[in-house]
């Protein structure tokens, strides 16, 4: 008789997506911690910034109705 053991998938699920690395002023970082601890589940730094992004994209698509 033989055990056979399926390795374990580690690391974060597959999602469509890409990596932007970017260098951020130090005043504008501070800003955006400032923005995170105001917000009721405090963000990490990469969601921050994709709720920013996300927030001026649907007010442009506002602005352009």
């Amino acid at each position: 008789m033989s055990i056979v053991y399926s390795a374990k998938k580690m690391g974060r699920p597959k999602v469509d997506s890409e990596a932007v690395n970017v260098r951020i002023e130090r005043t504008c970082l501070e800003a955006l911690d400032e923005w995170r601890q105001r917000q009721e589940d405090l963000p990490s730094r990469p969601e921050a910034i994709r709720r920013l992004i996300g927030m001026a994209l649907s007010h442009d698509a506002e602005k352009a109705e």
